[in-house]
Order: C-alpha cells, then structure tokens, then sequence
C-alpha cells in the first residue's frame, strides 16, 4: 500500500472531553494547521490563547436550535468529503468557496455517561449527538484524504506523523483510524437504540445490536488456535469488565469466564447478611457456603469437592482480610475476585507472583435488568437477564411434610447456587454450605448421582464417617421429569427438596417424597444455565 501523504492544513475539533486537547491543539498550530471549532471547544481553545476559527465563520451560520444545528451544514460536509484528486469536487468547493478540512477530531456527547447516571429521558434524548457522528462517518468515508480521531487516545498517533511526514499523515494510519471511527459511531448507536427499546419496554426490537469498548486484546481465546479479545458494555455492570486486576498474570479468555460466573453466583448472597465464598472450575461452582466470616466460608466452600477447587477462581462477597488470604493461598488458585481487599491481604496474596487479585468495588445486582446474547450459526439469540431472586419466590408446599426451620434455610441457599450450575443441575447442601454439585449432564438423574458420588469422595478425602449429603437439602434447576432422581436424592440422604415443578408427572414425584417422608417445596421458578 503507497503511503499516500496528505498534509494537514486545517483541523475541525469538537470535543465533549477535553483530555489532552490543548496540548494536541497547540502542537496542530505548531505544524503550521489552522484551527476551526464550535462551542465550548473552541472557548477552551481561545482561552489557552490559541488562535481558532468559530464554525460559524466557516459556515455563516450561527450555531441555533440549543446547539442541535452547528455543523450539518454543505461548507463543513463538503470539507470532509471532497475528494482531492477529483477534479469535479475540486471545481464545486471553488464554485461554493468550501475549503477543505484535512483532520476531524470529534468525540461524541457522553450519552453512555448519561443513561448511566439513570438521566431522565429528556436529558438523554438532549445527549444523542447528530453532528458528531454525521461528521465522523464523512471523514471516515473520506479517509483517503482525511484523518479522523474519535478519542484522545489518538492523538500522538497523529502527531507522530506529522512529524515525521512534514506534516501529513499516511494513508494507513488514516485507515485504522476510519476504521475505529465506524466502530464508535456503530458502538454509540447500538447504545442508543438498546436504551430506547428499554426505555420504551420493547422485548424485540426489529433490529438489535451491541457494541463495546475493548478492555484487553487476549492471547488466545476458549483454546489456543482460537483468537479472542474482551470488551467493556454500557451497562457497567459490577463484576470483571469493571475490576482493577492488582497483580498476577494477564487474565486469560477462560479467567473471565469462570470468574464471571464465580462473581455472578456470589451476588446472590447479601454482604450484609453474611460473609458468602464461591469456588468455581470452568464455570461450574464446585463450592458455594455461607459463614459468619470469610474464612470459615472458604473453607466450608472448599470442603465441598477441593479436588476440584485446585486451580479455581474464588469470588468473596466482603472485604478480603488476612485470614481468608493466608487460608486461599494454601493451594493454587488462579483468580481471587472481592469488592476490595485491606492491605495486609493484599501483601499476603502479592507473595504469589502469578495469582491474579480483581477489586470489584461492588457487586453486581442479581434483581437488576439486563440482556445477555449468544451466537448461533447465521444468527443471535437475546433474553432478558435472569433476574429471578429467591426472596421474591412464593414457595408452595407439595408433600404432606413442609420443610423445617434449618431445612428451609438450607433450601433457599441451595436454589440460590442451582441458578449459577449448568444444567441439568442438582445441588446437595447442609448447614449452607455445598456438598455435592452434579452439573451439566444430559439427565438429570446422572447429575443427582454424580454430585452424590462427590460428597462420598470428599467424606473419604476428610474422613469422615458418612457423606455429608447425609441429613442435606437437594435443589433442582427444573423439575424432575420422573421419580427417578429424587429417588437418587433420597438414597443420598436427603430430606428435603426444592425444585421448580410443573412437569406432567409431578403426582409421582410428590408421592416418592411422600413414601419417604420427605419435604419438598415447589418454586414455579426453573433455573436452566445452558
């Protein structure tokens, strides 16, 4: 590709943040560019006593209508988009006296900035730019002789370049920088129109899009022929996309992921009712418990299956302190993820160079709306966030026997971790805490017996004298589709279950529990994690 040079003469800046822009304005007028600009910008640029040209001079017109009209206007447009070579073009900007605008530097009214205030609708409408993106997406279209920048990330890009092209840009850099521009103005629509179909309640919108701000280009993604990168959403939603990493090694595609979906889990369980620690490999919970401080919850957590904890990510709802610090780093673990940390855990965990430490600040809100979207083959799939919280459940007896104090407790914990497995999911806990977890098979029989045959192998690994799924709660994702299951549960040691309900066989069901004198409540709630 020939370099192709063009000399920047004159500038358009428009800026609604003005990180480092009078600094790159006045080296602009150092390579000899004249300055034109609107509003607050060019009252900053003056200010800094540079000398700028007000698009209204360009244009001969005011800027009117509350700012909403400044720049739509053919002398800035035909700026943008004349094709220097064209000798047509070339002829209509000296017939309409349109001089040409070599570099454009807008970055967009802060509508995502806005929507996440929680802004009335009014202001947010008022935070939809229309000039910004109409003159980015001219530029960009004319990127083969103008050089458009939609963040001041870029800025020493540009100025590189002038100064090692006498002051003109190459034709590459002005590519990968078009490039970038469609991307933001495709990222800030996408935005916008989510928030209108929110705003205005619609489930399916008839077109739908999404777009992000890259965080971290990763190594490789799920596996190592696999190219992968990870991108923050408007929502800021808690969690890893808004975390500060602390230490340890760059976090990988499945870090993300199984930390994720450890930091999900955990938001289920409130901070200020009780300290909460979720152990998770490849994005199952392999330990979930609840205790009275961070410590003792680990390792209830840990005792649930630590063979598989080994290499694990550890989500904690609290502050991490010292004694939880000292007792995680006892086996390899690859991630720690809590809202903050004080500083003598962070010194502990800092003795391990390669575990990674994430702050969250927060947790996310498991009640809070929301969409999540997966690919298929020539298409997308989008639902609403599953929201559905135990508090909010109305629980319905089945059985002749209704759960007891402790067993209700430990039944609201259980459906609280069942929601986080893949299905088909059963969870066994006790004393809250997890004892056995069966994720993912394709019945769900097989996951009642697999999470059992967990408990049996960690009561051997703890010498204990019997499964602790003795004397436990089961919960189900979705109800059980034959006895067979809860059939499995019970030879366990389970007495008491909770599951969704509302399969056509729910009458042999609610008799098997019955037969062995067991609690079983219904939900009207399923909880599949595909």
């Amino acid at each position: 590709m020939s370099e192709h040079l063009r000399r920047v003469t004159r500038a358009l800046l428009s800026v609604s943040d003005k990180t480092g822009l009078i600094e790159f304005a006045r080296a602009l007028v150092d390579h000899g560019v004249e300055l034109v600009s609107t509003g607050g910008t060019a009252k900053a640029i003056a200010a800094a006593g540079l000398k700028v040209r007000d698009v209204s001079e360009l244009t001969g017109f005011p800027e009117m209508m509350d700012g909403r009209v400044k720049t739509l206007h053919p002398k800035v447009h035909g700026g943008l988009l004349a094709i220097r070579d064209n000798a047509e073009h070339a002829n209509a900007m000296k017939a309409h006296d349109i001089a040409p605008i070599d570099l454009l530097v807008v970055n967009l009214y802060p509508f995502e900035a806005t929507v996440e205030k929680r802004a009335g609708f009014e202001e947010c409408i008022e935070n939809i730019d229309i000039g910004g993106p109409a003159m980015i997406r001219a530029a960009a279209k004319n990127h083969d002789d103008v050089a458009v920048i939609v963040e001041a990330h870029d800025y020493q890009a540009v100025l590189d370049e002038l100064a090692a092209n006498a002051g003109a840009t190459t034709l590459s850099l002005r590519r990968r920088l078009a490039a970038k521009a469609y991307a933001r103005t495709a990222a800030y629509d996408a935005a916008i129109s989510n928030w209108f179909a929110a705003a205005l309640k619609t489930e399916a919108p008839d077109f739908r899009a999404f777009g992000g701000r890259l965080i971290q280009a990763l190594r490789y993604g799920e596996n190592p022929h696999q190219t992968a990168a990870f991108y923050r959403t408007p929502d800021h939603r808690a969690g890893v996309a808004t975390a500060r990493q602390l230490q340890g090694r760059e976090l990988s595609y499945n870090n993300i992921n199984d930390t994720d979906a450890a930091y999900e889990c955990l938001a289920e369980f409130d901070p200020t009712r009780t300290a909460a620690c979720v152990i998770v490999k490849h994005a199952n919970p392999c330990g979930v418990a609840e205790a009275s401080d961070l410590v003792g919850a680990y390792r209830k957590a840990l005792a649930c299956d630590s063979t598989s904890a080994y290499g694990g990510i550890v989500a904690l709802n609290r502050t991490l302190d010292a004694d939880a610090a000292r007792a995680i780093t006892e086996i390899f673990t690859e991630v720690i993820i809590a809202p903050d940390a004080t500083d003598e855990a962070i010194g502990i965990i800092g003795k391990r160079r390669n575990l990674r430490l994430l702050l969250a600040g927060d947790l996310p809100d498991p009640r809070a709306p929301g969409l999540t979207a997966k690919t298929v083959a020539g298409g997308m799939l989008v639902q609403s966030r599953d929201n559905a919280v135990v508090e909010h459940m109305t629980f319905k007896v089945a059985t002749r026997r209704a759960p007891n104090d402790a067993e209700l407790r430990d039944l609201r914990f259980a459906f609280r971790v069942a929601k986080h497995v893949k299905s088909n999911t059963i969870v066994y806990a006790k004393d809250l805490a997890t004892v056995g977890i069966g994720a993912g098979q394709m019945s769900r029989v097989d996951s009642a017996r697999i999470a059992a045959r967990k408990a049996q192998a960690a009561a051997v690994e703890a010498k204990l004298s019997e499964p602790m799924t003795r004397g436990s709660v089961v919960a189900s994702d979705a109800f059980f589709p034959f006895a067979d299951g809860l059939l499995v549960a019970i030879e366990a040691g389970a007495t008491a279950v909770i599951q969704p309900g509302g399969s056509v066989r729910d009458d042999e069901v609610i008799k098997a529990a019955d037969d062995h004198g067991i609690a079983m409540v219904f939900t009207g709630i399923r909880h599949f994690r595909h």
